[in-house]
């Protein structure tokens, strides 16, 4: 009964130091307007990127406002050009803070592509 009583003892006094874990700080690189607002895109982006995962694969439509290319384009490291590599860099930082596997770029690129200039 003692070593129960301490256990419980012990877990609601490490409470409050979990809830004081800093949040990330990643900077965006191409700060502007998102398709969402912040708290929506937190919570809600695997299923509008999963959504539009369908609509292309079944649909064939590939310019959305909701690609996972138009997401990398905006957020990647100004440094490196990439979303993954560092705890700086948008998508594994947040990821590792919520501690989420990060699985989208097993397939897919972690940098955004360069387009060609076209030249007149």
């Amino acid at each position: 009964m003692k070593r129960w009583l301490a256990l419980l003892l012990f877990a609601l006094l490490a409470l409050p130091a979990a809830a004081e874990v800093p949040k990330p700080v990643i900077a965006i690189a191409k700060p502007g307007q998102c398709i969402a607002p912040v708290e929506e895109m937190r919570r809600n982006h695997m299923d509008m990127l999963r959504h539009q995962r369908d609509r292309t694969l079944r649909l064939g439509e590939r310019e959305a406002k909701v690609s996972l290319n138009a997401c990398i384009d905006c957020h990647a490291s100004r440094d490196n050009g990439s979303v993954l590599g560092d705890k700086e860099n948008f998508c594994q930082g947040c990821h590792a803070y919520a501690a989420v596997k990060l699985d989208c770029f097993e397939c897919h690129q972690a940098k955004a592509k360069k387009t060609a200039e076209i030249k007149p």
